[in-house]
């Protein structure tokens, strides 16, 4: 058993130890600096992925969690003051990076999280491009629409309405950070936005276009009994998707 699971908090000697110890598994999530309507913070999609990578590292047993890469693919979300973006090649070059950094460690197995949707895609193509070039498993949690399905489970099982968990700084998101981080929640401040059928307007248009606040949904009846859920149905769900690519 580590200090601490968490890569960036360990020491060389201490990542080394751990190693021999059997974590050849690391994740790594992948976030980004963007708004997330009146209530939650830039960081809220990394630190959603942080929440959810410890959880899953528990759960799997012997596995390290890397921090998380940030910015992200954002630029539609330029409109709102604060938000970072980069572009998809810069972010596959540091996924690429990464990832041979943790191959060339020895680390059998590398789990990348995106937890921001517009890094969906950048980290599907990246994982194509480079998996066969590692010595290590290189696998990719990437259905998007499966993690917001699994927030809108777990968000009417907890009594909140379907359409108020519509993918960004929602219901979901919003309980997921009550549970994790709410001393950087605003609830007092929080606003509806869009809510309807899921559109990608936004990217070609921008966020702004679609919903003036910045968000997707409705964040105002989010829990932290709720957020704790979803993260358990979440990783329950990526769980089950590793065992069966590394079967």
């Amino acid at each position: 058993m580590t200090s601490t699971i968490m890569l960036e908090e360990l020491t060389w000697p201490l990542v080394e130890k751990a190693m021999k110890d059997g974590y050849k598994t690391v994740l790594v999530p992948v976030g980004s600096i963007e708004q997330h309507g009146h209530h939650l913070p830039l960081a809220t999609d990394s630190l959603l992925g942080e929440a959810l990578a410890k959880k899953l590292a528990e759960k799997m047993g012997k596995t390290l969690v890397a921090p998380v890469l940030r910015p992200g693919c954002s630029v539609h979300h330029l409109a709102f003051p604060g938000s970072l973006d980069v572009s998809p090649a810069t972010l596959m070059a540091m996924i690429r990076d990464v990832c041979f950094s943790l191959d060339h460690h020895g680390f059998e197995n590398i789990i990348l999280l995106p937890s921001h949707g517009g890094n969906f895609a950048p980290v599907a193509t990246v994982t194509q491009d480079i998996a066969p070039k590692l010595k290590a498993n290189l696998i990719a949690m990437g259905d998007l629409m499966g993690l917001i399905g699994k927030m809108q489970e777990a968000a009417v099982e907890k009594g909140i309405p379907r359409e108020a968990v519509g993918g960004h700084a929602c219901a979901g998101e919003t309980s997921i950070l009550l549970a994790y981080r709410p001393d950087l929640v605003r609830m007092k401040d929080a606003k509806p936005g869009y809510i309807g059928p899921f559109t990608t307007k936004y990217q070609r248009k921008g966020f702004k276009a679609v919903s003036p606040t910045g968000v997707m949904g409705d964040p105002r009846p989010s829990t932290k009994e709720a957020g704790e859920f979803m993260i358990e149905k979440i990783t329950d769900m990526y769980l089950a998707a590793i065992r069966r690519e590394l079967a």
